[in-house]
């Protein structure tokens, strides 16, 4: 047999081999038992690859993300298998992995139920245990019509190939632009076929290369995500390297679980959705409203002290505005359909940004008016679908704290810098410590628009001043807005979890399309450079961030209620009443408990909602004029005299203290 040589690269490390003709890609990492895939001149491949003469080849772990991708593509068919095994009669649809975990939709008669789940999820351990090899077979679209006949969501997916991921999130894990291929799960004794899958891979040797799974729920999923398409099943599962990572995962999403927003805020009494009003429309109750207005009141200071005006502008507008904006061609799908009166069509407002640049537009501007600082809470309706809107931190209403600055291009580096130090101190203040930064840049796509020269000075600006901030910069190529380069604000909550916080973009594009100008120094008329700044990104889903990052206890100062007088018996409630009264005019939120639960009943109602702090008074502290403090970690604190315990509460408020 003829000698191959290929390289082995390991990060920085290149190792070359002579190896004989047929060898795999598993020879090569033989006794290796994380590495579960390779990745040869760029491409994903199966360990059973045979590798070509000067092929650079470089192991996947199963812990990284391309590992972990494969090990749950993997488990996805594990788990597609067993379900055609106990239902004969489901019809595929697609089983992509996703985050920290996989899917599969199924056509079947009747939802799964939570019973189902369990026998589906025994099942996968039989096959698991049985070590089927999954086998990777190219074919062609008319032979894969004939074998999958049954199959009609896989025949459409033949049908789309190489636009398959453009019509469904996930296809592209099952069909591409290039060959057809199947992959069989063979039984590794006998080489019976079990079951097979259209599907791009690679995947897995074996499936006892899957150490632990989970299945988690089933929901109703619309096929290719359109309403008009038949409703199928979603089973979720999730899968990882080892028993004790998926422990952890589980024991990381309970503690999700108890930090659900949707879930805290009908337990605190902070919102709601009614059903009258639709999905991803919510109301803010009172104790919902003083958070809300705390948010709102705080921020407008600090904008008012970095040299803010403030705007506002309605909700509806006359459609051609979006089209001069050029948001309705590339944007419609996420704007409500028009409503047509007097003859034309009007738009329910999707951005604040077109009816900003008509306030700069209403009268001539010099350049000494620059940079123009322009901030509103504006109220925005964006249609999302049914099945993505998700509580406050996906909905269809939304109020953002939207600023759009003009300002010169020699100004627009400066400014940049100070809008990102801006955002990030008011996160910080808000409890937010960990941030990182990401660039939303263009690709090829056609639905960018503006010339190359401005995306470049756009980026570098960007870019640079991103990178003063000495945070980590992760790139997102074509990510980007279709008028402009952006900067993402990703913040780490208690739990690690990462939230897309406030967005800054560069525009030069919009300024041309609104024919937007400034008088120069020298008398000529130019074109300012727009920059938008959502800083909470909406003031609903930062509630929602905020909720679950602390877990529904608020500190003192975002907290709807303070502090709650708790009396020891009847004959204390006066003083207290006193006491709170004293403190509501020093801006202080304090109740006074004088229903008549024993006083431990009112010290647990006052520990489920999370008050920051009990006022506790009996004789002895009233005969002295003191209350006692009650802290949330049950600690207490005698004897205080009223007016050190006011003084205490109003410190720790404007201090904006996080315990």
């Amino acid at each position: 047999m003829s000698d191959v040589r290929v390289i082995i690269q390991r990060d920085s490390e290149r190792d070359e081999r002579v190896v004989t003709t047929g060898t795999t890609a598993a020879d090569l990492f033989d006794g290796e038992r994380t590495v579960v895939a390779a990745r040869v001149g760029g491409e994903l491949k199966d360990l059973a690859y045979a590798v070509a003469d000067g092929e650079v080849v470089e192991p996947v772990e199963i812990s990284s993300e391309d590992g972990l991708n494969i090990l749950r593509h993997s488990a996805a068919h594990v788990m597609a298998q067993a379900v055609q095994n106990l239902f004969p009669d489901a019809k595929l649809g697609i089983g992509p992995p996703i985050r920290d975990g996989f899917y599969y939709d199924f056509d079947v008669k009747e939802p799964f139920t939570p019973e189902d789940l369990k026998r589906i999820e025994k099942k996968m351990q039989e096959i698991q245990k049985r070590g089927q090899r999954f086998a990777r077979r190219v074919t062609n679209d008319d032979d894969a019509r004939v074998e999958l006949a049954d199959e009609p969501y896989k025949l459409e997916l033949i049908g789309l190939k190489g636009n398959a991921a453009n019509a469904a999130d996930g296809a592209d894990a099952e069909v591409g632009a290039g060959e057809l291929t199947i992959y069989d799960n063979v039984d590794a004794k006998t080489g019976e076929l079990c079951w097979k899958d259209l599907c791009r891979g690679p995947h897995l040797p074996t499936t006892r290369n899957i150490p632990a799974f989970k299945l988690m729920r089933s929901a109703a999923a619309y096929w290719r995500g359109s309403e008009k398409n038949p409703q199928l099943q979603r089973i979720y599962g999730t899968a990882w390297p080892s028993k004790d990572e998926l422990k952890a995962h589980l024991e990381f999403l309970a503690e999700a679980e108890k930090r659900d927003h949707r879930k805290l805020g009908a337990e605190l009494d902070l919102f709601s959705f009614p059903e009258e009003l639709g999905p991803g429309l919510a109301v803010f109750h009172p104790k919902g409203g003083v958070v809300r207005k705390v948010m709102e009141d705080y921020s407008r200071r600090r904008h008012e002290e970095t040299g803010y005006e403030f705007v506002n502008t309605p909700h509806i507008s006359k459609e051609h505005l979006f089209e001069t904006s050029g948001h309705l061609p590339h944007y419609a799908e996420g704007m409500f359909p028009p409503i047509e009166f007097d003859g034309q069509n009007y738009r329910l407002k999707a951005m604040n940004c077109p009816m900003h640049n008509l306030i700069f537009k209403s009268r001539g501007r010099s350049y000494r008016e620059l940079p123009l600082r322009l901030f509103e809470f504006g109220t925005v309706y964006r249609y999302e679908k049914s099945g993505v809107v998700h509580g406050l931190t996906r909905s269809r209403g939304f109020t953002q704290d939207d600023s759009h600055i003009y300002c010169t291009k020699e100004q627009m580096a400066e400014e940049l810098d100070k809008l990102l130090t801006f955002v990030l101190d008011l996160l910080r203040d808000y409890g937010l410590n960990e941030f990182e930064l990401e660039l939303s840049t263009r690709d090829e796509s056609d639905k960018f628009i503006g010339t190359d020269e401005d995306w470049a000075e756009a980026t570098e600006a960007l870019r640079q001043a991103a990178e003063k901030q000495g945070l980590p910069l992760v790139p997102d190529p074509g990510g980007a807005a279709y008028y402009g380069p952006k900067i993402s604000v990703q913040a780490r909550d208690a739990i690690g979890r990462s939230w897309q916080m406030s967005t800054l973009q560069v525009d030069f594009n919009q300024p041309k399309r609104f024919g937007l100008e400034y008088t120069a120094a020298d008398g000529s008329k130019q074109q300012p450079v727009m920059l938008h700044r959502a800083l909470f990104g909406s003031i609903e889903r930062f509630f929602g961030v905020l909720l679950e990052h602390y877990a529904g206890a608020f500190p003192a100062w975002l907290a709807p209620v303070q502090a709650v007088g708790i009396p020891v018996g009847d004959a204390h409630v006066p003083y207290l009443q006193e006491f709170a009264e004293e403190a509501r005019k020093h801006g202080l939120r304090v109740e006074v408990d004088a229903s008549s639960d024993r006083m431990q009943k009112k010290i647990r109602n006052a520990q489920k909602a999370k008050v920051p702090f009990m006022i506790i008074v009996g004789d002895d502290d009233m005969n002295a004029g003191a209350v006692s403090f009650r802290y949330r970690d049950g600690s207490q604190e005698n004897g205080i005299a009223r007016a050190e315990a006011i003084a205490k509460l109003v410190d720790v408020v404007e201090r904006r203290a996080q315990a």
